[in-house]
């Protein structure tokens, strides 16, 4: 099992690089804001309860897709809400269960980020879409522990598809069946 862990700032190119990783590999992508999204309409962002309840839930799914050896593609943009150790944790999971995991940072410039922010897309999943909100972070950086780095993509020079056939290349991953969603009973 392979845990392909996506991660850089807002608007890296983190779930456009899964979702064609994704197509070449067969493996879900398990994207950050599917929990977060998920949680944040019940609990504040960065409260006690939403911290507690992202990280089980993140860590679940891992320990589940280990036991099943279906590997997976998770993108995750660091953040200082999310308890240190947390890279290590997930090593520990994955690795305690026989399978592998990837860290992987993607890079873009400042202009492409104010570039990309605004893009319909993101506001398909509650992302930052604001170049002023983009400006403001920027100047009050608030990081998050940073996860290891095993191979760095620069998304400014690197599509997509691009950067997913680096991936591919460098870690020999192989294809997987993907899941089937509804099976019939």
């Amino acid at each position: 099992m392979n845990l392909v862990f996506l991660h850089g700032q807002a608007a890296s190119g983190k779930l456009t690089t899964a979702r064609a990783l994704s197509s070449l590999l067969g493996y879900p992508v398990f994207h950050n804001h599917l929990v977060v999204d998920l949680l944040s309409g019940i609990f504040p962002f960065g409260s006690e309860p939403f911290v507690r309840l992202r990280e089980q839930m993140w860590m679940s799914v891992f320990a589940d897709a280990a036991e099943t050896d279906r590997s997976i593609i998770f993108t995750f943009a660091p953040d200082p809400t999310v308890a240190l150790g947390f890279p290590a944790r997930v090593r520990e999971e994955i690795e305690s269960r026989g399978g592998r995991v990837i860290f992987i940072r993607l890079l873009v410039s400042e202009a492409e980020r104010e570039r990309r922010v605004v893009d319909d897309s993101r506001k398909e999943f509650h992302k930052l879409s604001d170049v002023e909100t983009l400006r403001q972070l920027r100047g009050n950086p608030a990081k998050g522990e940073q996860p290891p780095v095993e191979l760095e993509i620069d998304t400014d020079s690197s599509s997509a598809m691009m950067s997913a056939r680096t991936i591919i290349d460098q870690f020999d991953l192989q294809p997987q069946r993907a899941p089937e969603r509804f099976p019939a009973v």
